[in-house]
């Protein structure tokens, strides 16, 4: 990013020497209880649009998995207004269009040129208020199938895909919102009814359980007036509660295996961990670079390139509403058994955490880290997903300068400390992948 390109940002974030950074991000709800969040950046001529629905796969109850994210395919179909793809009239200005789904929400976004936002705001409310007459069985039928299929390529078929759904059952106990996968299960896909879905519309996809949220280079008089017009008029319904769920504890060493349709076997060590922004969630981020991120990296080094077991390791935090989970993997490199690289796993996971980040290994992290803290500011449709996950998570669309915080005020102990907080090596799930006889790698000595 050039000197021109900092300053400009630094701008629109309002950086003063004084005063912790701010997206300047102004909050306001319709009567009907839609949430509205708007910050201005004319560094382009781009606007971007997120429309989150506070509903996710944690909402979901036995029998019917699968809803949230089958809604995310359901609302591209057409809408009584515009029944039809709904990418279609945006393709040809060059939009960026999507929609994503996780256990705790789902959103719909879009980054348009600044004179298609009023279209954008049209086709969302329209989905928003008119989903349910253009709603028919062949688009469920349709749908169910593609996400079946995709259930299929990024889990069944999908190399070491199986592990997601297997560390989910071992971490969290049946009935805890986050026991199943986002994506649901075939029987529960295939038992929807066109009623069921179109209930399940009506009770989450509503203004009262909605968030739009806009940035980049727009009007803020002209917008607030569109987003009444398209958006004001919808019954209200209600706001969903959030689910609640202790964090679960593990007291042992819970061991789990499988069998798939790999070259190499794969270890996964796993442990619940605190939710996203909560204490410790920051330091474990930290952590995960010092673990794996680079060839000196302690784990990479011992396990990849000294002991020669490992193909690749990794490390990571997966940061969630209600909690987060821990996960340490690596894949055994050829010829090296499941025992082998379990053991060294262990043990130089043991000898990894038994010391705080040395300075230079904590500087090195933390620079990283505000590098890319700040690169993702520089693109409005990251920065909107980020105003739109500050407000849903805590409440505060400015969380910037907390978030920055988070980080900034670690040191090498506070990283330590999390570690032997959070990760206890006799007690996590032991998750194994191992290859199919059929798919078993040729003997040989680790290369």
């Amino acid at each position: 990013m050039n000197v021109l390109a900092l300053a400009a940002l630094a701008a629109s974030l309002q950086l003063t020497p004084a005063a912790a950074p701010s997206l300047n991000v102004e909050q306001y709800s319709l009567d009907n209880g839609l949430t509205v969040l708007l910050s201005h950046d004319d560094r382009l001529p781009v606007v971007a649009v997120e429309v989150r629905y506070l509903v996710g796969s944690a909402h979901e109850v036995q029998g019917r998995t699968g809803f949230a994210h089958l809604f995310e395919h359901l609302m591209f179909q057409g809408s009584a207004n515009f029944d039809d793809e709904y990418f279609k009239p945006f393709a040809p200005l060059g939009a960026k269009i999507n929609g994503t789904t996780s256990n705790d929400r789902t959103n719909y976004y879009q980054q348009v040129p600044s004179q298609y936002l009023e279209q954008v705001l049209w086709m969302e409310s329209d989905r928003m208020e008119n989903l349910l007459p253009a709603l028919t069985l062949k688009k469920l039928n349709n749908q169910r199938d593609v996400v079946k299929n995709e259930r299929r390529q990024n889990y069944e078929d999908r190399p070491y895909g199986v592990a997601w759904g297997m560390m989910a059952e071992s971490l969290y106990p049946k009935g805890h919102p986050y026991h199943h996968l986002t994506i649901g299960s075939h029987a529960d896909l295939t038992a929807a009814t066109l009623d069921d879905v179109k209930k399940f519309f009506m009770q989450y996809y509503v203004p009262a359980n909605a968030v739009i949220t806009i940035v980049g280079d727009f009007d803020k008089d002209a917008t607030k007036k569109m987003v009444e017009k398209y958006f004001g008029h919808i019954p209200k319904g209600n706001r969903a509660p959030t689910p609640k769920a202790a964090l679960p504890k593990l007291d042992k060493v819970v061991k789990v295996t499988a069998e798939d349709e790999v070259k190499l076997p794969r270890v996964y060590f796993a442990w619940n961990s605190p939710a996203i922004y909560k204490d410790g969630d920051a330091a474990l981020d930290v952590l995960s670079t010092v673990l794996t991120d680079g060839k000196s990296s302690r784990l990479y080094k011992a396990l990849v390139y000294d002991k020669k077991v490992a193909k690749d390791v990794a490390a990571y935090q997966v940061s969630r509403l209600l909690s987060g989970f821990y996960v340490v993997q690596a894949t055994a490199a050829k010829g090296v058994t499941v025992e082998t690289l379990t053991k060294a796993l262990e043990e130089e996971l043991g000898k990894a955490l038994a010391t705080p980040p040395t300075a230079d290994e904590f500087n090195r992290v933390l620079n990283g880290w505000r590098k890319n803290f700040y690169g993702g500011l520089a693109a409005v449709l990251s920065k909107m997903q980020l105003v739109s996950t500050y407000y849903h998570f805590t409440g505060d669309p400015n969380f910037l300068g907390k978030d920055l915080a988070r980080y900034t005020r670690l040191d090498p102990a506070k990283v330590h400390a999390a570690a032997k907080t959070w990760l206890p090596l006799d007690k996590r799930v032991e998750l194994v992948i191992t290859p199919k006889a059929a798919a078993a790698a040729p003997a040989g000595g680790a290369k």
